[in-house]
């Protein structure tokens, strides 16, 4: 029986650095709008790994897990985070905050999510919606990169 190898994947991010180094500005600069708006850096780690945890992206699930876990968040709310809606760990901006990211990460059920993003409207600044909106978008290209690319996501070695 012969095997066929599966063909390596292309990392776009490699294969054009330009793009991605723009793509890594343009999130930076999102980020800079959502602390000037109000949006802690918390809630930065938080929508970045709501968007993850919907679009299936290890590597960035990783990162910014890690990353929150070093800016002090907790790993009770980190573990109650896909299940946000029934819990109490998150006031009333992050709710929506994360409600206006699943929004703008499902954006293919966007008429029928428009209670996410009047949930979101009734919390938040237009600024803040605004920028989250801009860091929820940075994030799911972040995240379709690293998939498309099959970005490999092992345990450290020990």
């Amino acid at each position: 029986m012969t095997t066929t190898a599966t063909p390596a994947r292309t990392n776009v991010g490699l294969r054009h650095p330009e793009l991605y180094k723009l793509l890594a500005s343009m999130a930076s600069a999102s980020d800079q709008s959502a602390l000037a708006e109000g949006i802690s850096p918390l809630l930065l780690e938080l929508i970045k790994i709501r968007v993850s945890q919907l679009n299936g992206c290890a590597y960035c699930l990783r990162i910014h897990t890690a990353d929150s876990l070093a800016k002090g968040e907790s790993p009770e709310r980190l573990s109650v985070l896909p299940a946000w809606r029934e819990t109490a760990y998150f006031d009333g901006q992050e709710r929506a905050a994360l409600a206006l990211a699943e929004y703008v990460t499902r954006i293919d059920h966007a008429h029928a999510s428009a209670p996410l993003y009047d949930l979101a409207s009734a919390e938040l600044t237009s600024g803040q919606i605004s920028a989250v909106t801009w860091v929820a978008m940075s994030i799911n290209t972040f995240n379709r990169v690293a998939i498309s690319s099959s970005y490999k996501v092992a345990p450290p070695r020990r």
